[in-house]
């Protein structure tokens, strides 16, 4: 007997007991982004490394321990993505969506990243992507925390907290660099070892660290805000006014400094302490200079991710309502001259009501045991038609769900009978 294979350990099969609550956010993110005038662009799951190195930084953990990279058989290193927003700005520049425009583009798919899978964490995940290019005020940073505010009530999810901070220009961010530097630099005996490695070619990146044991010594270093110019701290100011303005409440976390290197000014996360570790749910910020850093012109631009597999299990922690996806209808047959009819039974349901869930039976079987299959596939009525039924031109229509009388009505009314019970009538 051979042995079987599975699935590679941090990436999972959704199965179609699981798909309801994906359905349901994936609805309702399209409608929220649309009515945000956001179109949806699809993109590659696979792109060269350099793509990755270049934006999202070689001094990053993403980068350094994360990707999946390999050689194809022409010898070019390529990647699986690890995020969304540097194959987004590669094909902005590409297809010249970026020359003299501004965009609103959203995209979702899975991403990929080499660590140890976890609740909220996996190898292959799956995000909601969206970027803004060609907007400089704060004003589409105010419109994307909004979205995400709103799409998590569309959703009917609840116990989300916002804290925002600004990252400066580059230029602020060099100064900040150094005095961060000499901060870290004076007190070596309380780095770990990825804080020794990260301090002399990005000390920012200690900020984001995860071990508790340098929780005091990140609170006590200096603040980013101490080195912003003008621009920068009015930038900041619009955005807190703005969010006021909206009813968002919102903490300002002086350590949020964003894991990616291409981050400018704003940056925010959407976070719940419904999740353990892993709470951080919607992440982004401006990324003004990452388009020229690409190849492009200079572009202001703004973004985020979402986390899918952590906001379904805040959706179902919840008891979020969901898509039903269950046939609504199951159809059984019997006999040889209702089954040779069946096919063509059913395609004049589905023409007559195109939203109805019909399911057919298949593969032959006892009444008894196509019942039972029909009570287990959540069908809310039952079609009987055997020869008796189809010598008379009709149909018998068992309610499964409750214990309403079976019905015996006309082929050619089928369909109108049905929508009436399925609308409650």
């Amino acid at each position: 007997m051979s042995q079987r294979i599975q699935s590679i350990r941090g990436m999972n099969d959704i199965l179609p007991a699981d798909n309801a609550a994906w359905a349901t956010l994936e609805r309702v993110a399209a409608r929220v982004f649309a009515g945000y005038g956001y179109e949806q662009i699809r993109l590659p799951i696979m792109e060269r490394t350099g793509l990755f190195k270049r934006a999202v930084g070689e001094v990053t953990d993403i980068v350094e321990k994360e990707m999946y990279t390999f050689e194809d058989r022409g010898g070019e290193s390529l990647s699986l993505r690890p995020e969304g927003t540097a194959g987004a700005v590669r094909a902005g520049i590409e297809h010249g969506l970026l020359h003299n425009a501004t965009q609103r583009l959203w995209y979702t798919g899975p991403m990929f990243r080499y660590e140890r899978p976890q609740k909220g964490r996996y190898r292959q995940f799956h995000q909601f992507g969206v970027e803004a290019f060609g907007q400089t005020g704060p004003d589409v940073d105010i419109e994307q925390i909004a979205m995400a505010a709103r799409l998590f009530a569309a959703l009917g999810v609840t116990g989300m907290r916002l804290e925002i901070n600004t990252l400066g220009t580059p230029d602020e961010r060099a100064d900040y660099r150094d005095a961060l530097h000499a901060y870290f630099s004076a007190r070596p005996d309380t780095l770990d070892e990825d804080s020794k490695r990260r301090l002399d070619r990005n000390p920012l990146r200690i900020l984001d660290t995860k071990n508790p044991a340098m929780a005091e010594l990140v609170e006590k270093a200096p603040t980013l805000r101490e080195h912003l110019g003008d621009e920068s701290t009015a930038h900041f100011d619009g955005l807190c006014e703005g969010l006021d303005a909206l009813g968002i409440d919102y903490t300002i976390n002086p350590r949020l400094v964003r894991g990616l290197d291409y981050y400018t000014r704003t940056v925010f996360e959407w976070i719940t302490s419904d999740l353990g570790a892993q709470d951080a749910v919607c992440s982004g910020g401006r990324f003004d200079g990452l388009v020229e850093q690409l190849g492009g012109s200079g572009t202001p631009a703004m973004g985020f991710a979402l986390g899918v597999e952590r906001l379904i299990a805040l959706m179902l922690d919840q008891n979020v309502p969901l898509d039903d996806l269950k046939p609504q209808v199951y159809l059984i047959h019997t006999g040889d001259a209702a089954s040779a009819r069946v096919p063509a039974l059913a395609e004049a349901l589905r023409d007559a009501l195109p939203e109805l869930r019909l399911r057919v039976h298949a593969g032959g079987g006892s009444m008894k045991s196509q019942f039972k299959r029909a009570d287990k596939s959540g069908a809310q009525f039952a079609l009987v038609f055997g020869d008796d039924e189809a010598a008379a031109d009709e149909i018998q229509i068992k309610p499964l769900a409750d214990r309403r009388p079976q019905e015996q009505v006309a082929i050619d009314q089928a369909a109108e009978r049905l929508a009436a019970l399925l609308a409650g009538e």
